[in-house]
């Protein structure tokens, strides 16, 4: 079995790609994504979506769900 030079092969090859945003906008950053130069196009808008912004959501209380959690828990965590 031949010997491997593993700190060759252990870490990923960073290079400069071009991010275009959602809106258009675009930038350069590194990243291990396709090759030298290559794009990467967003379909979700990360200034936007509620996943990197924490949005606005409301729990929605479907059939008393969160009311009755709410009174079952009521007391747990008070002094």
């Amino acid at each position: 079995m031949a010997k491997r030079d593993h700190s060759l092969e252990g870490h990923p090859d960073y290079h400069f790609i071009t991010v275009v945003m959602t809106n258009g906008e675009s930038y350069q950053t590194r990243s291990t994504y396709g090759k030298e130069g290559d794009t990467l196009t967003l379909d979700i808008d990360p200034t936007t979506h509620p996943a990197w912004t924490g949005g606005n959501q409301r729990m929605m209380d479907r059939g008393g769900r969160v009311s009755r959690f709410n009174q079952k828990f009521a007391g747990f965590m008070k002094k």
